[in-house]
């Protein structure tokens, strides 16, 4: 049985009001004691966005809007409790003071099923999406010798004011200044 047919079976036809079953079952998941064992809600956390995932706030916000009114209208509000519950929940059964929020995929196969795509195809349409991403990550892995991973940036350049593109220098005149003329003489360090 899916994490999601077992949650409406805990969640049953009383209602959104019976948020206290929907915890204990959260409880139980983050305990490894149900759904896959994995102990992951699997639509909360992402490793950058750890306060807000604009993405995941776009999608809720179609998705409300496509649910309003249907017969989806409760599983959106289940999902939102769901949401709303995890990181509380999280912070109680792992002990741990980690920001979590909702990503993307929260929200993203309610959206499916909504807009009438077959449950087999969620999972290659997550994967398309991603394809790009993951193609262009791996050739930098390729080209660098590298294993790529999420540094934070921090400017240290100071605020600049703005420059026109037309009046910029372009890059490859800035790489021949720094006596590099191809990105074949670039350091690779």
């Amino acid at each position: 049985m899916t994490a999601e047919k077992q949650l409406r079976a805990v969640h049953g036809k009383r209602g959104i009001g019976h948020e206290g079953q929907v915890a204990d079952y959260l409880r139980r998941v983050l305990r490894k004691e149900a759904n896959d064992g994995s102990g992951l809600v699997y639509g909360m956390g992402h490793a950058v966005y750890t306060l807000s995932d604009p993405r995941a706030v776009i999608c809720k916000r179609y998705a409300r809007q496509l649910a309003q009114g249907t017969e989806y209208q409760p599983e959106f509000e289940l999902i939102e409790t769901i949401e709303r519950l995890t990181p509380e929940l999280f912070a109680e059964v792992k002990g741990s003071s980690k920001a979590i929020c909702a990503n993307i995929d929260m929200y993203s196969g309610l959206v499916y099923k909504m807009l009438g795509i077959p449950e087999e195809l969620f999972t290659p349409l997550f994967a398309v999406a991603r394809q790009a991403g993951w193609t262009a990550h791996r050739f930098e892995e390729l080209a660098t010798g590298r294993r790529i991973i999420r540094p934070a940036y921090k400017s240290l350049d100071g605020n600049r004011a703005y420059e026109p593109l037309a009046q910029r220098e372009s890059f490859a005149s800035q790489l021949k200044k720094s006596g590099i003329a191809s990105f074949e003489d670039a350091p690779n360090d």
